[in-house]
């Protein structure tokens, strides 16, 4: 016994003065070493296990005994640091740590992917960015030039597809969501986007991923997404100001030539953005008068933006704030022209229709992290939509929408990311033309990232979600079977969608990737409900019409190198999607049960669920930036092969002009290129974008008769034009001044005619002065 207690005292007079000694603390701050800015988020370890993470203003905190401490400070996109301190002789101790940002194109640093940062090489989808500068240099008045730019990417009549992904579906529904800071942006009536809304003056940079991604995303992201990520502050104030102005040149093709004195356009934006104290301020202006190369289609708006961010000074990790965004606008759209020689850029008088349109998104969010890796935020919407017009008061209409998402991401100092959410909608849509309707929405998501090794990394995530229109419920993914429980009276039960990949690094610059995503979009209320007509061509209703779901499945290889002065990534990558009950616009005759014989005015297109359909292809796109001569040059190039097919093709009931069951209004061949040269203060740059011919339309159109009715001479003009087309952009700048810097660009340099949809032909040759002041 007496041994005992000797024991415990020689243990304890051991122990305690390790356990009594007082704790010192290593203070620290984590910024950019170009800008300064603070670095959010990165991983501070030491003794390998242990660590923290800093907070919004770049700051973290560790308690440790008195001694020498190693640390390990990580932050994607930015190369490593390892700082030596020593605490033996101090209480406290401050370090400032600097962070250099990668400089390769692996290393670009993007959200969109997972939802949280991470490098774009280690992502398991197909992914593109678009930066700020190549927005800024082609003077984009709308993002979907830019965006059209994209390899694998197309925007018809306004209608975003991702490798082929969607028809055209007469701007009613998007199989890819639009976002603006992670939010959807998609008129929650016809479930379109707005191009001219988005502020191409307040943007940091564009991600697009392509395939499914409704795990993380919900409805519409069927196809991908493009999110817009807006600009914040860096220390320095920052102001830019364009002033521009241009003409649309004559057609090659003298016959389409309607005007006396060139269409002119003209317009200027303004960006600000600077610190004060802890409150982050920007603020974008854009103003664009457009007089439109086709008669009776004209464009005016005005656009203002307002981003604000506020860190709280009591709270650690607390920050908040809101993000603005109006526009006015007075438009007349394009729609049908009145035929296909003089009359091709005239509209058909009976399709004008004039809008006095007003738009307001405003979003109050609210983020929280705290040091032990995890990270709260709430983001909220309020959308507002109204639409006049003074001459046809029958296709007024409004809505309102609001959205919630809250999402908790943690980042374990382990290799694991996890990431968990749920969000709300709500809309109240006003409209003669589809009458009133109410939807709601819920969601529940969820992802976990898992570095398994060293050089692997696995994804897993599932989403579920309910929809509401009006009285009649959906789900991400409704199976029918019998013996289910009464109170599911019509056999069907709702199962979530799923999404899985993986990415391993076999070598230092080569990066493999697998993934597979589920995904489904809800119908909208235009596709359900609109019932007009613009000339001999009628639109019909489809209350019946329910969900699509779909797959995606890709296999892809990104390889970086470098050549001497040349540095590059080359992505190849093999995929398919696949549909089920595919939404379709569809042309036929659509007459009531109580009328015994069809007339012209039951012959017209509804959207119907026409199927299955299967696309299948692949893309290769290069990267590539060095010097020729001393001259930088950068190059992005991308090829993309579709086959699409519809798989229940019944020649019986074929409605395609082909008579083969390619799906309708797709590109089978697509190039998109671009490439810069610096020279001093001088730089240029050209733009290249090949579509091959577009075999399949609706057969109604190519009709002897009918298709001359809707579109005169279309049928013809299809038969002449049965090729693809080249269209290639210039642009010139000369950097004046430090401050100062003119440019010329000329879009459709080579002055060619195509075509997209059935009676769209684009625009000719147009040449714009562009004057930028930055301070």
């Amino acid at each position: 016994m007496k041994g005992s207690i000797s024991f415990f005292i020689l243990c304890f007079l051991v122990i305690y003065p390790v356990c009594a000694q007082k704790k010192a603390v290593i203070r620290g701050n984590i910024t950019d070493a170009t800008d300064n800015l603070p670095l959010v988020g990165a991983t501070v370890l030491f003794d390998s296990t242990k660590g923290t993470v800093s907070d919004t203003a770049g700051i973290f905190m560790i308690e440790v005994l008195p001694g020498r401490y190693t640390l390990d400070i990580k932050y994607i996109g930015y190369k490593s640091k390892r700082v030596v301190v020593n605490t033996v002789n101090a209480d406290a101790q401050h370090v400032h740590v600097e962070l250099y940002p990668e400089t390769q194109m692996l290393d670009e640093i993007v959200v969109s992917a997972n939802k949280y940062e991470q490098k774009i090489s280690d992502v398991i989808v197909s992914m593109d960015i678009i930066k700020a500068d190549r927005i800024a240099a082609g003077n984009t008045t709308s993002l979907e030039y830019i965006i059209n730019q994209s390899p694998g990417i197309d925007i018809l009549d306004g209608q975003p597809r991702i490798r082929g992904g969607s028809s055209y579906s007469y701007g009613a529904g998007s199989r890819v969501l639009v976002l603006v800071d992670g939010l959807p942006i998609l008129s929650p009536d016809a479930g379109d986007v707005k191009w001219e809304y988005l502020p191409v003056e307040n943007i940091s940079q564009i991600e697009i991923i392509k395939g499914a991604s409704s795990v993380l995303y919900g409805s519409s992201a069927l196809n991908g997404i493009i999110n817009i990520r807006t600009a914040y502050p860096k220390n320095k104030p920052f102001t830019k100001v364009i002033l521009f102005g241009g003409l649309y040149m004559n057609p090659k093709r003298e016959a389409l030539v309607w005007w006396d004195n060139q269409p002119v356009l003209f317009g200027a934006s303004a960006f600000h953005s600077r610190k004060a104290g802890n409150l982050d301020l920007v603020f974008g202006y854009h103003g664009f008068n457009d007089g439109g190369y086709r008669e009776n289609e004209w464009d005016k708006r005005n656009r203002v933006n307002m981003n604000l961010l506020y860190r709280d000074k009591k709270i650690k990790g607390l920050s908040y704030g809101m993000n603005f965004n109006q526009m006015i606008h007075d438009k007349i759209d394009f729609f049908l022209w009145q035929n296909a020689d003089s009359g091709a850029y005239r509209q058909n008088t009976s399709a004008v229709a004039r809008l006095k349109g007003f738009r307001l998104n405003v979003d109050p969010y609210i983020e929280y992290y705290n040091d032990k890796g995890g990270k709260h935020s709430l983001k909220t919407r309020y959308f507002r939509i109204k639409n006049n017009y003074p001459d046809i008061p029958d296709k007024d209409n409004a809505a309102s929408y609001f959205y919630a998402e809250y999402q908790y991401h943690k980042r374990f100092l382990k290799p694991v990311e996890l990431t968990f959410g749920m969000a709300a909608a709500y809309a109240d849509i006003t409209s003669i033309l589809y009458e009133n309707h109410t939807s709601l929405n819920g969601s529940l998501y969820s992802q976990l990232d898992w570095q398994m090794l060293k050089r692997l990394k696995l994804s897993l995530g599932v989403r579920f979600e309910a929809y509401q229109l009006d009285d009649t419920w959906e789900y991400t993914r409704p199976v029918t079977k019998t013996g289910m429980p009464d109170w599911l009276a019509d056999g069907e039960y709702p199962i979530p969608v799923f999404r899985a990949g993986m990415n391993y690094q076999p070598a230092e610059f080569t990066f493999l990737r697998a993934s597979f995503g589920q995904g489904y979009r809800f119908p909208s209320v235009a596709e359900k409900y609109t019932a007009t007509s613009l000339s001999a061509m009628h639109i019909f209703p489809n209350p019946d019409l329910t969900s699509e779901h779909g797959w995606s499945a890709e296999l892809g290889l990104k390889q970086g190198f470098h050549i001497k002065s040349w540095t590059g990534m080359l992505d190849f990558s093999l995929f398919q999607t696949r549909y089920t009950d595919m939404i379709e616009f569809t042309f036929g005759i659509y007459k009531p049960d109580s009328v015994p014989i069809p007339t012209f005015d039951h012959i017209g297109f509804k959207a119907l669920n026409i199927g299955n359909a299967r696309i299948t292809g692949f893309e290769t796109i290069l990267g590539i930036t060095g010097n020729i001569f001393s001259i930088p040059v950068t190059l992005q190039a991308g090829y993309t092969y579709i086959y699409p097919v519809d798989l229940d093709f019944d020649t019986a009931k074929n409605n395609s002009s082909s008579g083969t069951n390619i799906l309708k209004y797709r590109f089978r061949h697509s190039v998109k290129a671009d490439v810069e040269l610096s020279w001093k203060k001088l730089s240029t740059g050209f733009c290249l974008i090949y579509n091959s011919f577009m075999e399949n339309v609706d057969k109604v159109f190519i009709d002897p008769v009918m298709g001359n009715l809707i579109l005169p001479g279309y049928p013809e003009y299809r038969e002449q034009h049965r090729k693809g087309y080249m269209i290639v952009d210039h642009r010139l700048s000369y950097q004046v001044v430090g401050f100062l810097q003119v440019a010329l660009i000329t879009k459709n340099l080579f002055n060619r005619e195509y075509i997209g949809r059935p009676g769209d032909i684009g625009p000719p040759r147009n040449i714009t002065l562009q004057l930028s002041v930055s301070f």
